[in-house]
């Protein structure tokens, strides 16, 4: 730089300047100036409206204030032209609805500004305040602590759409949205300003669902534009929109557009400059009473009048909560404002609820009240719930399920089933559905990003040192479940290790947990184990547990090695093994699966894929399909199906995925397993399985939740009285109310102005099995029946106590979902129907939108369309619809 000339080298001392503040030298504006004796007059408007985001024919709710703006310099710093305190005055204040409407549907109709705001408000609003403005951006709002929050939110809109920078650049700046980073781009005349949203940080960040598939997703953006003449603002136009849609239905969503105008009208002769050494002493030669009041916004306590108290509102929604509803809409319809209830209530209130209820309704407000969670409702249930007491076993397994489901669990919910787990449980089913749930949420707490709480800390040190802690067979099972729950990568060595267990249940629970774990965490130990099993290199292994053996190999990226191996070993498996083994090897070709490319590798050798090895014969069978598809989530189901040799059930798994926005979640997964019946009919067991007690049982995992299992019967006197007592009625096994998407923000638009966002999705469900044998027909049958009413409810309000406006949308359904099997083993090859229906079910979708004035004066809009989807029969294989022909033609 030394050797450039003079005004090179100026020049080049200023780029090196960042962009965010003009060369000194130049003595150009950093923003923009105000002059001394002069009176500036703006017009401004600001308006919001709420919508769908592709609009509607009757028009936005929301409503637009318009008033006149007189600006006026008090006061500039006499070494910085930039530093000034300017004096904004509002007056003229009109309110109108966003777009023309009759009469009827004007809320505003016949109502002066007055009488919306109150004079107390209006008051507040005209009374002048004070920016202070320091080389374009906003150092200090003064005004009067006194004044409405919500004014006074008002008024920081209107400061913060004077906030300019007149050069190119990107900076943080504060306003009444928050802090945020902001990129302005300058051309000739015209500055645009546009705010990244996503990085503003707020005083109230609100809470959403860890799934992404059972979420929501935003959509945002802030851009202004300034027209400049000479340096100064001509005319601001800015415009903010934020849409929210839920993920796997994006047309239940609602937009929100907040804009702001703000136009000047022309100049005239204004007070003069006031004299003072600084801001503070300025402002307070002008009044004493006024403060800084800080530049983001302040939160709104907005009260419901005349809105029904907790129990008044159960006590209209009971009815709705009985089990006979549960099938129906209008149970998750009621659970969902219910919830919304709860919290708002103190836990006295909703004690009163929890003593009111009926014996029949009061599992579903548990669901609720759980659900909510609240401070509160957590000091309520656990004041409510007596876990010392066996006979409370269905309600406290209720509160339990509804913990694990929990949207956004905190560390004191964990807390209080570690504190419920070491004092005195009545019942060991309680005490294991505890461990388990703990399991749940210490992985929900960590994908928050809190894996190191203390009580986090202390709960996986217990989990993880259970299972060797204890050999009662049951609580080895029970910290194993809750390990699989938890998907801590220290859980792998320990699923590792009891993969190659004695001990089928172990075996079996610790190869579905690894089953679950991200690819990228198989090492190669791990797969050399899991191989060990399917291969039985070191003992004899159930066949349920070489399934599931196969599994993990098949969704771990196998190896042509790999591959090539598992396809040798068919022809050497127990017949129905191989066809098993044979089926699922089809079908992952069929369904092209991460692991099709490889195996059609494998299969291209004629020793491993050949006429003898795939014509085995057999009835079990794998299959996967789609359920649904669509832009927004696609969903898929899997049914697998593994007899032993004599025709009786071994294994049925039944598997329903979603995937959203690239991620996937396990929605349902209900595995039926019987063992050791073969003496029923006389029939010699497998390999491996001559020793086994007899049992048969149900596992369920619910949204990404193992449940604890359930036991249809075990050991041989149990089987003889269940099977003389059996009525062929499914049992239950998970039914209530699930609160299965949660989210809640404020969002703080720079007019001042808020908009609440609330999007809940809530779920009745039934889900129960069965197992039924009749030795006189020689057969079996087993049934898995989901019933479920399914409702997604958006609300977006923006609420200024003295005027609210709101978009509600919704989507219902009712549905079932039934899986069942008929064996015949009469003969062999035995017959084997699998049938999977879905009835037909209705769908309605709701708009609402509404405008209220303090006053109790209100104006709702309701537009909805109902329709049904037809109901099916889900295709699977087609050995499976000519066996279906057989089984029910011999059953004519």
């Amino acid at each position: 730089l030394i050797l450039l000339n003079p005004d090179t080298q100026s020049r080049s001392l200023c780029g090196l300047i960042t962009s965010c503040v003009s060369c000194v030298s130049s003595g150009a504006a950093a923003g923009p100036r105000l002059n001394n004796n002069q009176l500036y007059k703006f017009s401004y408007t600001t308006e919001v409206l709420l919508d769908k985001p592709s609009g509607s024919k009757e028009g936005s709710a929301g409503y637009r204030i318009s008033s006149d703006v007189h600006a006026n310099l008090v006061w500039r710093d006499p070494g910085n032209k930039d530093d000034q305190l300017i004096q904004l005055a509002v007056s003229n204040v009109r309110i109108e609805p966003v777009s023309d409407r009759p009469e009827k549907k004007n809320v505003l109709h016949g109502a002066t500004t007055e009488s919306i705001l109150g004079k107390n408000n209006l008051d507040a609003l005209t009374k002048p305040f004070f920016l202070h403005l320091k080389s374009g951006k906003t150092k200090a709002i003064y005004s009067y602590w006194a004044e409405p929050a919500t004014i006074k939110n008002l008024k920081r809109g209107l400061a913060s759409l004077l906030q300019l920078q007149l050069n190119t650049g990107k900076v943080i700046e504060n306003d009444v949205s928050g802090r945020c980073t902001v990129e302005y781009k300058a051309v000739k005349g015209q500055v645009t300003r546009t705010k990244i949203l996503e990085t503003c940080q707020t005083a109230e960040p609100g809470f959403t669902t860890h799934s992404k598939v059972l979420g929501v997703s935003r959509e945002s953006s802030s851009v202004t534009v300034f027209t400049l003449d000479d340096g100064f603002i001509r005319s601001a136009v800015a415009e903010e929109s934020h849409s929210v849609a839920v993920n796997t239905r994006s047309s239940t969503a609602a937009k929100v557009v907040s804009r702001q105008t703000l136009t000047l009208l022309g100049k005239e002769s204004g007070p003069a400059e006031a004299a003072g050494k600084d801001v503070s002493a300025v402002v307070k030669s002008i009044d004493a009473k006024l403060a800084a009041v800080g530049i983001a916004a302040e939160k709104v306590k907005s009260e419901c009048k005349g809105c029904p108290s907790l129990f008044e509102h159960w006590q209209a929604e009971q009815k709705q909560l009985e089990p006979t509803s549960l099938s129906k809409a209008t149970a998750p319809r009621s659970f969902l404002a219910l919830i919304q209830s709860i919290r708002k209530a103190s836990k006295d209130e909703i004690l009163k609820v929890l003593k009111s209820a009926s014996k029949t309704s009061l599992p579903q407000v548990v669901d609720a009240v759980t659900s909510s969670q609240t401070p509160a409702s957590l000091d309520a249930m656990l004041q409510f719930l007596n876990f010392t007491d066996a006979k409370g076993l269905v309600l406290q397994e209720r509160f339990l399920y509804a913990c694990g489901f929990a949207s956004h669990p905190s560390e004191r919910v964990l807390q209080a089933l570690l504190d419920i787990y070491k004092g005195k449980i009545g019942s060991t089913d309680i005490k294991e559905s505890v461990v388990i749930i703990m399991g749940a949420l210490v992985h929900k707490l960590c994908l928050k990003g809190e894996c190191d709480l203390p009580t986090v800390v202390q709960v996986k040190k217990m989990i993880l040192e259970g299972p060797d802690s204890t050999k009662v067979e049951s609580e080895v099972q029970m910290y194993l479940l809750a390990l699989k729950n938890s998907l801590l990568p220290e859980a792998i060595p320990i699923f590792t290790k009891y993969a190659e267990s004695e001990v089928g249940a172990y075996s079996t629970i610790a190869l579905t947990a690894l089953q679950r774990y991200d690819v990228g965490l198989m090492t190669s130990e791990v797969k050399r184990t899991v191989n060990r099993v399917y291969h039985q290199n070191l003992r004899i292994y159930e066949k349920n547990v070489r399934a599931a053996a196969a599994d993990v190999i098949l969704s771990s990226n196998p190896s042509y090695m790999e591959v090539k191996n598992l396809l040798l070993s068919i022809g050497h498996l127990p017949h129905e093994m191989n066809k098993y083994m044979l089926s699922k090897i089809q079908d992952i070709i069929r369904f092209n699966t991460p692991a099709s490319k490889v195996m059609q590798q494998a299969m291209k050798d004629m020793i491993s894929h050949n006429y003898d090895r795939f014509a085995k014969v057999g009835s079990s069978s794998a299959f996967s399909g789609f359920m649904a598809q669509s832009a927004d989530m696609t969903s898929t189901y899997s049914l697998d199906i593994l007899y032993s040799g004599s025709g009786i059930l071994r294994r049925s798994n039944m598997n329903i995925y979603g995937a959203s926005k690239g991620s996937v979640l396990h929605g349902l997964q209900v595995a039926i397993e019987a063992q050791g019946l073969e003496s029923l009919i006389a029939a010699t067991p497998d390999e491996g399985e001559e020793d086994l007690e007899s049992f048969a049982g149900m596992s369920a995992l619910l949204f990404d939740v193992q449940l604890r299992p359930v036991t249809f019967f075990k050991g041989y006197s149990d089987l003889m009285s269940k099977m003389f007592s059996m009525t062929g009625e499914p049992m239950n096994v998970v039914k209530g109310l699930i609160l299965l998407s949660d989210h809640s923000e404020v969002i703080q638009l720079q007019s001042g102005l808020r908009a609440s966002v609330e999007f809940q999705g809530g779920l009745a469900i039934d889900i129960s099995g069965g197992m039924e044998i009749s030795l006189w027909y020689r057969e079996s049958k087993t049934s898995v029946n989901n019933r479920g009413a399914l409702v997604v409810s958006g609300n977006v309000t923006v609420d200024m106590d003295f005027l609210k406006a709101g978009l509600e949308v919704s989507f219902e359904t009712e549905s079932s979902l039934d899986f069942i099997t008929t064996v015949q083993f009469s003969e062999y090859p035995f017959l084997v129907c699998m049938q999977m229906d879905k009835t037909t079910f209705p769908v309605s979708e709701r708009l609402t939108k509404y405008e209220s004035l303090s006053s109790g004066k209100s104006v709702v809009s309701r537009k909805g369309r109902k329709f049904l989807i037809p109901g099916s029969e889900f295709p699977l294989h087609q050995e499976n619809s000519n066996m279906c022909k057989r089984v029910f033609d011999s059953s004519w």
